[in-house]
């Protein structure tokens, strides 16, 4: 089976273990380069910083790439594996030592011993080393065991080992053998070319595959061993040594992490690793979501290929259905009965349809602690007709005989027609009786036509039951005719009493529907008209004494298209020009009343020729007296075309944005509580002369919020965006100020911008 399909890169599950992937990579490549630059920080008594410059300009110098480089750097001082970095080559300021090129060999050993000095387990870490290191140079398996304080070795880590047989070796006494007892009292490796010596047992595919025998060192002390194997004998020159000391010291240095790579079901792992579609083992606990302790290699490739899931919870697993999963683990365990699904989830979410499911999951209970997962990345033809058939209930087969034979049923009819499965099956001549009075000429024109016609027909019929209950019952029958008499009926029975019913329902409730679509888009309508008059489009720039202006409004509420957002701009009689933006809590038709009231209010106030502090203030109180008590932002600021100055106030609203000579800045406001949160509040107010070509951009937050961003984020994007938009004219500037806006809080969104001629 292929599993291809799920191994597909997708927003769910592969997604987040491509991002996973990523990032261990991007760890080992730090780590790398941390290590190389401490080589040369020690080389030329430097500090980090100009050693890492250093290593940058090596890099350009050799046209080597900078992982690549450290590598080579790395294994200069520690050797083609070394498990770190030598003493400082020199005691004082001095160029760097020339670089000895690594071979691509010792390249790929040094980046697998750095991506093991990252990983968490032990068991992570014998992985790596064994696919990225020791597997190149020939190696089959890699066992690794930490030594305790009565002298025995447990295994920590293993990596190209079935579970049974590092079971088997999952503890070794004192008495080890002769090879591990060696290594442990001498501390020097033993070398294996054709296996062990006669009698004597160690680990590995065959007697007489090569195995190396290392010790494990941490801090200088013999920690623990490591065993390497191959398939069979093997020369193990004195190149191939040294690379293997190296590799296995790294091992030494993880020792400590805590092992989640063994298993205490090791025949089930093996039994679960010999299949060919997906299998996971779960270890569950009533306390906490379960945790993986066993993925083979097609669930490995259908969950994306990532590193070990081994000890990791089921949501970090499949983050996509872990909830599915872990329900129907629960109930498994509790009812100790295999749980089955056709398909996790149930359908693609919206926008994710390409996404490759968990296909026929079959949850099975495996013991007091586990359970076993088990699902296919392709659809199995065989499960999905079993699927197809359940999905026939309500569907039965027939056969009736006119010359003397039974009548026969599938089990489905009996449940259909209410009767026993010891009582007789009714013959299709017999449904007189169980039919509904009202439906006898249908059952009529149904037996002419097979009878008569000699033709296949269908008809719905109503059958009462033994409780008077009534089910709709769909007959459609073929004549069975021998040399052009009929000898019987062959067909079939469904009951189609729920769609009838929802026939029925969909026709009593038609007109209903009808009539709230009709008020639906006369509502819609009524606000459209409602929010052009009060916050109409500015779809051609306006001018007024001294500024050119252009506004746009975009509402959150698609349903309504009203929301709280309110703009203005006002010429006065005293000669001045009103600019204001405000914006009510909330939107929708629920906002729009507080809109109205202080829209209303600041447009008759600002007639009295007031201060912009004092408009404020008035429209605070004005809010407070407000049904529904609402609260409000709000930018208020008169423009005096004869110094070209503009006074403003604010209460709590965003900052306005001056875009002057193709640069962008935020004119800081007075820090004022917003309307409606405070009697008789006293606001400030500000001054700023402008220039002519100024642009002032006024707006609220549906602009520039963002669920996941900072404040300080959305205007910073908003002064870049202003300063490329600034050659336009004031229309096309809020035109594609708005297209690019980077709100996402579906909050209403104004902008008004206005150019000072």
């Amino acid at each position: 089976m292929t599993t291809s399909a799920a191994g597909s890169e997708d927003p769910g599950t592969t997604g987040l273990s491509a991002e996973n992937r990523r990032l261990r990579a991007e760890l080992t490549r730090r780590h790398l380069v941390d290590l190389a630059t401490g080589v040369l920080a020690a080389q030329l008594g430097a500090s980090p910083a100009d050693a890492a410059e250093h290593l940058t300009a090596l890099s350009h110098a050799t046209g080597l790439g900078v992982e690549d480089l450290s590598a080579d750097i790395v294994n200069g001082v520690a050797g083609p594996s070394g498990a770190g970095p030598a003493a400082p080559a020199r005691a004082e300021p001095a160029p760097a030592a020339p670089v000895v090129f690594s071979t691509p060999d010792e390249r790929r050993a040094r980046r697998a011993a750095a991506a093991a000095e990252t990983l968490d387990t032990v068991g992570e870490a014998a992985h790596a080393l064994l696919e990225g290191g020791l597997a190149p140079l020939g190696a089959e398996s890699l066992w690794l065991w930490r030594g305790d304080a009565w002298g025995c070795l447990r295994l920590a880590g293993h990596a190209g080992v079935g579970a049974a047989e590092a079971a088997a070796w999952q503890w070794i006494p004192p008495a080890a053998p002769p090879a591990f007892r060696s290594v442990l009292s001498d501390g020097e490796p033993v070398w294996l070319d054709a296996g062990p010596e006669a009698g004597e047992v160690l680990p590995g595919p065959a007697p007489h595959a090569a195995r190396a025998v290392l010790p494990l060192r941490l801090r200088g002390a013999t920690v623990g061993l490591a065993l390497v194997a191959w398939a069979g004998p093997t020369p193990l020159d004195e190149s191939l040594r040294r690379a293997l000391v190296g590799l296995t010291e790294v091992a030494g240095t993880v020792l400590d992490a805590a092992d989640s790579s063994s298993s205490s079901a090791p025949a089930l792992v093996d039994l679960l690793d010999a299949l060919t579609h997906p299998a996971m083992l779960l270890r569950v606990d009533v306390t906490s979501s379960p945790t993986v302790e066993h993925l083979n290699e097609y669930a490995v490739a259908a969950l994306g290929g990532g590193p070990a899931a081994e000890g990791r919870s089921l949501p970090l697993a499949l983050p996509r259905v872990h909830a599915d999963i872990a329900h129907l683990v629960r109930r498994a365990h509790r009812t100790a009965r295999t749980q089955r699904v056709a398909r996790l989830p149930a359908s693609a979410p919206s926008g994710h349809e390409d996404t490759a499911p968990l296909l026929d999951v079959r949850v099975l209970p495996a013991g007091d602690e586990r359970v076993v997962v088990l699902w296919h990345a392709a659809t199995d033809a065989g499960l999905a007709s079993e699927r197809a058939v359940s999905r026939l209930q309500s569907v039965a087969l027939f056969q009736d005989s006119l010359t003397g034979g039974a009548t026969v049923w599938s089990e489905q009819a009996y449940a259909l027609f209410g009767r026993d499965r010891d009582e007789p099956p009714v013959p299709l001549l017999g449904l007189r009786g169980l039919v509904h009075p009202e439906d006898g000429e249908a059952l009529t024109e149904l037996l002419t036509a097979l009878m008569e016609r000699r033709t296949g027909a269908q008809a719905v019929l109503r059958i009462v039951l033994g409780d008077r209950a009534v089910r709709h019952v769909r007959v459609a029958a073929e004549p069975i005719l021998d040399a052009g008499s009929v000898t019987g009926f062959a067909g079939v029975y469904q009951d189609v009493s729920a769609s009838r019913r929802t026939e029925a329902a969909l026709t009593a409730t038609f007109d209903q529907l009808t009539a709230v679509q009709t008020r639906a888009e006369l509502r819609h309508q009524m606000a459209q008209q409602l929010q052009q008059a009060i916050v109409p489009e500015v779809p051609d720039l306006q001018e007024f004494p001294g500024l050119v202006v252009a506004a746009r409004y975009r509402p959150a509420a698609e349903e309504y298209r009203v929301g709280g957002d309110w703009y203005d701009v006002q010429p006065l009689p005293s000669g001045k020009v009103l600019v204001a933006v405000g914006d009510v809590a909330g939107h929708g038709i629920d906002s729009v009343t507080g809109m109205v009231a202080l829209h209303n209010a600041q447009r008759g106030l600002a007639c009295t020729g007031e201060s912009p502090r004092r408009l404020m203030e008035w429209l605070n109180e004005v809010t407070l007296r407000t049904s529904g008590h609402p609260t409000a932002t709000a930018v208020c600021a008169l423009y005096d075309p004869a110094d070209r100055v503009l006074v403003w106030s604010n209460a709590g609203h965003l900052p306005i944005v001056l875009v002057r000579d193709g640069a962008a800045r935020l004119i800081e406001p007075p820090q004022d509580v917003l309307l409606g949160a405070v009697p008789s509040y006293a606001y400030e107010e500000r001054r700023v002369s402008l220039r002519p070509g100024d642009t002032l951009l006024l707006y609220t937050d549906g602009l520039i919020e963002r669920r996941h961003d900072g404040l300080d984020d959305g205007l910073a994007r908003l002064a870049a965006q202003a300063e490329l938009v600034s050659g336009y004219a004031p229309d096309e500037q809020v035109e594609r100020l708005l297209a690019g806006a980077g709100g996402d809080t579906d909050d209403d969104t104004s902008i008004v911008a206005v150019l000072v001629r």
